[in-house]
């Protein structure tokens, strides 16, 4: 037995009852944002478990039989939504006491593991009623394809009051600075966990109210975006953030589009998880000059003009470059 091993055996021994009855009774739940998307329509795979009508993503806990946390969460997609994951990554870990499912602070502490899927769209089906949701029924702020979205001006007022509101100059001039950062004119679209953290602080969402036990006041306003059980609105913000981020410099966008496609549905689908517009020529140049597709020799006659040519993505990439993304500059907002 090592010497450290041996150690913490001896001090779990020592500790006083007092001691150990303060150690967390630890256990382990594994979530997944399954993403999908439709041509104008970022999609993530929500289920609705037992009779809370609040959706969830699909999630269970880890167990015995489970050889690795992934081969865990795959198996509890698939009973689920039967649903089967090919590209999957983990997200983040996340475990605070307050902000956990509520038979789970009853058992004791809870890590949640997220995992990140993207996924062609099937018809799903499983155990648990799932469903495809267009992501923005969420975070209907993040959405600025149209414009400055109608959820933000209401949302930033608020949000203005809120960080005015204590009485510490030092405490208003942090939250000034952190509104600033995340809802500033220089917006940054993979700031989507700092803004819905700003909300939830700012008691703007449901869920900030549910974690304490009570209903949103009347007279604090509407609450922002749908809600979602436990923490998961907070772990799709997660994913939103890292997915919107890693398309600039890896090809995962590919894994969302069927076989074929056209150069304008690769760029709507680019423009739906980013939620902003791009330049349709400047976006052709960029996935041009990148290599990124080649043609297949057939055209699509669905664009309601010209035929247009149908391409595919080019695996061989993956080996020419370390790093082969889209390389997109921070995007521009229609009518900020």
């Amino acid at each position: 037995m090592e010497s450290g091993t041996l150690g913490a055996t001896l001090l779990d021994r020592r500790a006083t009852p007092r001691a150990r009855d303060r150690r967390a009774s630890l256990s382990i739940r594994l979530s997944a944002v399954i993403v999908a998307a439709t041509v104008g329509d970022p999609r993530v795979l929500t289920v609705q478990l037992g009779h809370d009508p609040v959706e969830a993503l699909p999630s269970g806990p880890l167990e015995v039989e489970h050889r690795t946390l992934e081969v865990g969460l795959r198996a509890w997609v698939e009973r689920q939504t039967s649903q089967k994951l090919g590209y999957v990554e983990q997200l983040y870990t996340f475990g605070d006491r307050d902000r956990i499912e509520s038979e789970d602070r009853l058992a004791g502490r809870a890590l949640t593991v997220a995992y990140l899927a993207l996924v062609r769209e099937a018809r799903p089906g499983g155990v648990a009623e799932a469903v495809w949701q267009n992501w923005y029924r969420h975070f209907p702020w993040e959405d600025w394809r149209a414009g400055k979205p109608a959820a933000l001006a209401p949302l930033e007022n608020r949000l203005s009051k809120w960080a005015e509101s204590p009485a510490g100059d030092a405490e208003r001039r942090l939250r000034t600075e952190r509104l600033g950062l995340a809802f500033g004119a220089s917006w940054n679209e993979e700031l989507v966990l700092e803004r819905y953290e700003l909300l939830y602080e700012a008691g703007l969402i449901p869920e900030a109210w549910r974690d304490l036990g009570s209903s949103v006041p009347r007279a604090e306003g509407p609450a922002f975006g749908a809600p979602m059980a436990a923490d998961h609105r907070r772990i799709l913000a997660t994913a939103i953030g890292r997915l919107r981020g890693k398309i600039k410099y890896r090809p995962v966008v590919f894994e969302l589009m069927p076989p074929s496609f056209t150069l304008l549905q690769l760029q709507r689908t680019v423009e739906a998880l980013l939620g902003v517009r791009l330049h349709k020529q400047n976006f052709r140049r960029l996935v041009e000059h990148q290599g990124l597709v080649e043609e297949t020799g057939g055209i699509s006659v669905e664009t309601g003009g010209r035929p247009a040519r149908l391409v595919r993505f080019r695996r061989e990439v993956l080996l020419e470059r370390p790093a082969p993304g889209l390389r997109l500059r921070a995007a521009r907002r229609v009518g900020a």
